[in-house]
């Protein structure tokens, strides 16, 4: 699973053939979510508060950028590095 970004301890992934709607993985500590990036939010998982609205506030700074992600894994592309939140 390429990771395509960290931050305080977060990783953000993305799989190569995943199923719609478009997402990313988050994790952090044991905790994984599923985030839609389209619209952004909690798709499933169970999430942190504090890291959860991290991450929700890091995906809307970097929304086109996941969706460029979300095309270029479902064409088997390598993945671009998004900036991580400071």
């Amino acid at each position: 699973m390429p990771r395509v970004s960290e931050f305080f301890g977060i990783t953000i992934s993305m799989y190569y053939d995943d199923h719609n709607p478009p997402h990313f993985h988050a994790l952090y500590r044991g905790a994984e979510a599923e985030i839609g990036i389209d619209p952004i939010g909690l798709i499933q998982g169970k999430f942190p508060t504090r890291a959860l609205s991290l991450v929700l506030e890091w995906a809307a700074l970097h929304q086109a950028e996941l969706l460029s992600n979300w095309i270029l894994a479902s064409e088997h592309r390598p993945l671009d590095k998004i900036s991580p939140l400071e």
